[in-house]
C-alpha cells in the first residue's frame, strides 16, 4: 500500500564515511522510513557540459530519429516570411 508522502527541505553535510548529518532536527520522531533526495553542488569531477557538447550528444541520441522521416519534414523555404531586424 503507497501512503502519500510530503517534502521537507533541510540543509546538511556528507562526512568522510559517506554519511548523511543533517544541520537540524525532523519535525518528526520514531522509527519512520523515509525517501531521500541529495542535491549537491557541480564539482570538478562532473563538470557542467558546455553547449558543443550537449549538441553532440543529441546528434548521436536515437530520442531524436524520428525528426528523420520525410512525415516529419512539414516546412519548406517557400513558407513564411524573411524577417530583417530593423535595429
Amino acid at each position: 500500500m503507497e501512503f502519500p508522502m510530503t517534502a521537507i527541505e533541510m540543509t546538511g553535510t556528507v562526512d568522510e564515511n559517506h554519511q548523511l548529518q543533517l544541520d537540524g532536527t525532523l519535525p518528526f520522531a520514531g522509527l519512520k522510513r523515509v525517501r531521500v533526495i541529495v542535491l549537491s553542488p557541480l564539482t570538478e569531477e562532473m563538470d557542467e557540459w558546455n553547449e558543443i557538447e550537449w549538441l553532440k550528444a543529441s546528434l548521436n541520441n536515437p530520442v531524436f530519429d524520428f525528426l528523420n522521416d520525410p512525415v516529419e519534414d512539414i516546412y519548406s523555404l517557400s513558407d513564411g516570411k524573411s524577417f530583417h531586424d530593423e535595429a
